[in-house]
């Protein structure tokens, strides 16, 4: 099969050829147990694996605001798993109030720890990154920290910065950044990482790295310029410039703003209408159709149409397709299970 793929002339063989490399990839990238049907799986290709384990976190206790300077370590980054009618939901909230939420590393690792149990929950649907400190979303790097470490352990320092953001970029489900304050550096690098960003108007938003003869290492000068062109991108970075929520929604940086409200947290109460706007859709479909857009934004038209194919693939055979055409014929609301 190999040597015919190669053989093959021109569009078509340039989509063969690649075709068990993009469905290999694509059974990796969506976790264990799930893997393509027939003649597209070709031979069975090993997931990768994605459970590692769950720290016990803030479980699914109602919503605390901790906003004094005696905030425990442990209490940095609490992650609430909403119920009810939210079930599915789940809240990353950064808590480090005396340090306008800057990346520590007692705050990276419990990031890191967070996102290693949550990749791999499939109760999990929508994950929504936050502040729990009024006026602050994460301003970057804590600098404090920073100016007391050896210059040998910047770089490995920003390089578990950099790995973290990757993994939430890399999260299986949608993930909203509700911006309801000062997102610089880092923190605007984070934001980058979700799927979709919200900000009031009064946030303010920028990587501001060269002011400080840096760059930015979270990844920003990889995304920033996806997200709203090279050219303003490199325009931005090069300037440090931060912008404000009308700002930020007029170059295409954020999805939506809106005027913040009395209890400082109207990027957050947008964001949870959004994740309850996912709720109802079939789990599996989310993942993929998550998976093909970001492979397929990498990659040639031809090549991403492969991916779009061995994406939808991965939903023809699951329980939820049938009870979604079932649901459809009984004009009822589909129960989707993600099965």
């Amino acid at each position: 099969m190999a040597a015919a793929a190669v053989a093959a002339p021109g569009a078509l063989g340039t989509l063969q050829a690649g075709r068990a490399r993009l469905v290999a990839a694509c059974s990796a990238r969506l976790g264990p147990g799930w893997r393509l049907p027939g003649s597209l799986m070709g031979s069975r290709v090993a997931p990768a694996i994605w459970a590692r384990g769950w720290a016990s976190a803030a479980g699914g206790s109602a919503p605390r605001r901790g906003y004094s300077s005696e905030v425990k370590t442990e209490d940095e980054l609490r992650v609430r798993y909403l119920e009810e009618e939210n079930r599915g939901i789940v809240v990353l909230g950064i808590n480090r109030a005396y340090a306008k939420n800057s990346f520590s590393k007692n705050l990276i690792k419990m990031l890191s720890k967070a996102v290693d149990a949550l990749k791999s929950d499939k109760k999990v649907r929508t994950i929504i990154v936050r502040s729990e400190v009024p006026g602050i979303f994460c301003a970057g790097a804590d600098l404090k920290e920073r100016v007391k470490m050896n210059p040998s352990e910047v770089g490995p320092f920003v390089s578990k910065i950099r790995a973290v953001i990757n993994e939430i970029a890399n999260l299986p489900v949608p993930t909203i950044a509700a911006i309801d304050g000062l997102a610089l550096g880092g923190g605007l690098e984070l934001a980058l990482a979700c799927d979709i960003r919200v900000a009031a108007s009064s946030a303010k938003m920028g990587l501001v790295e060269t002011k400080l003869a840096i760059i930015p290492g979270g990844g920003g000068t990889q995304r920033l310029p996806r997200a709203i062109g090279m050219s303003l991108a490199k325009e931005l970075i090069f300037s440090a410039r931060v912008l404000d929520g009308q700002e930020a929604k007029a170059v295409g940086l954020i999805s939506h703003v809106l005027e913040q409200n009395q209890e400082g947290d109207a990027a957050y109460c947008k964001a949870l209408d959004l994740a309850r706007e996912f709720l109802p859709q079939g789990p599996v479909a989310m993942r993929v159709a998550k998976l093909a857009i970001n492979q397929g934004m990498e990659v040639d038209l031809v090549t991403g149409l492969a991916i779009e194919e061995a994406c939808y693939a991965q939903t023809i055979p699951t329980k939820d397709r049938l009870e979604g055409l079932l649901a459809f014929k009984e004009k009822r609301s589909p129960r989707y299970k993600g099965e």
